[in-house]
């Protein structure tokens, strides 16, 4: 084999690695982006000592050593991720402001293509998908590093104990010790998964539609309708939050007004269903990027609205036009 096929070859190998790595970071870090460029550094380090990697481990299990180093290494400065119910409590309607907190402060959506790879067992798809839902990605930035990575491999990528410890250079004991304490804090945690389908059920596709029709017609009746009554509203940048779907709806009412007229468009994130928000734009000339929601369903009524308003940062991301024209929406 030539040099270059030989590269080419490595190149490949490597990448073909990429989705799962950037799930496993993403899970580490709560932020799609630091996830990216974590996996960036571990295929980086991978290439330039792969003459070194001796075939005394599987590729993988090599790679997985290298990004769990490189994400303890980011996680040294101590910040977690977090929403805007992990901070405060519940804003009453009559006192909500918008406050701004660092980019930095918030867990982060992610489209669920760049973090979840395809795979045939049904089983397994649902432990990955319900493993990077906001809650249980919000309930990990509980951990100390190491306990997280301990409880991602072995209860989301159900490694044996023995191959988590050998890649922590650690016992086996160690390991199943870290394991329980994670387990006890979580237990302790808000990490309760939605209940949508993949694909979606019937009933959940009516629910969505309603919503859609509800949201771009600015129909709060309807929209009351659609939420559970204890339904949160959260909004990142900003650390506001809203509980009950009164406070909804008169939030949207006033201090969101703006938002009447949007248009949707559907897409997933965070395994579970999302859309991007377009606005109105205040010059008349069609929609401009607001919002990614993602959207929490349990037991046939939506619970959560969570709006992640950096749009010049989650529209790229996701793929989303940068305005949608009056003939688009």
């Amino acid at each position: 084999m030539s040099d270059q096929a030989a590269t080419a070859d490595i190149d490949s190998r490597l990448e073909g690695h990429r989705v799962e790595l950037t799930g496993y970071c993403y899970r580490m870090l709560g932020s799609a982006f630091e996830a990216e460029d974590a996996v960036q550094d571990t295929l980086v380090r991978a290439w330039r000592s792969f003459d070194k990697f001796e075939g005394r481990s599987s590729l993988r299990s090599w790679l997985y050593r290298i990004a769990t180093n490189v994400c303890l290494d980011m996680l040294k400065a101590g910040n977690k991720r977090a929403r805007p119910v992990d901070l405060t409590g519940p804003t009453p309607l009559a006192q909500a402001a918008l406050n701004p907190l660092p980019e930095n402060t918030w867990l982060e959506p992610v489209p669920d293509g760049r973090i979840l790879p395809s795979v045939a067992d049904p089983a397994e798809a649902a432990v990955a998908r319900e493993s990077v839902r906001l809650a249980f990605v919000a309930a990990l930035q509980h951990l100390p590093p190491k306990q997280r990575a301990v409880l991602i491999l072995r209860e989301v990528l159900a490694w044996r104990a023995s191959e988590v410890a050998e890649l922590l250079d650690t016992s086996v004991a160690s390991v199943n010790s870290a394991l329980q304490r994670a387990r006890a804090t979580l237990a302790d945690t808000d990490s309760s998964a939605p209940d949508t389908a993949n694909p979606l059920d019937e009933e959940q596709r009516k629910l969505l539609d309603r919503y859609v029709a509800a949201f771009e017609g600015y129909d709060m009746a309807a929209l009351t309708a659609l939420l559970h009554e204890d339904a949160v509203m959260t909004m990142p940048p900003f650390d506001l939050w809203l509980r009950g779907h009164d406070d909804i709806t008169g939030f949207m009412l006033g201090i969101g007004a703006a938002c009447a007229g949007s248009r949707l468009l559907a897409t997933v994130a965070n395994g579970t269903p999302a859309f991007a928000q377009y606005k109105p734009d205040p010059d008349g000339r069609g929609f401009e990027p607001w919002a990614v929601q993602v959207i929490d369903i349990s037991d046939g009524a939506i619970t959560g609205m969570h709006c992640f308003l950096d749009t010049p940062r989650w529209f790229p991301l996701f793929g989303f036009p940068d305005r949608l024209d009056d003939a688009a929406s």
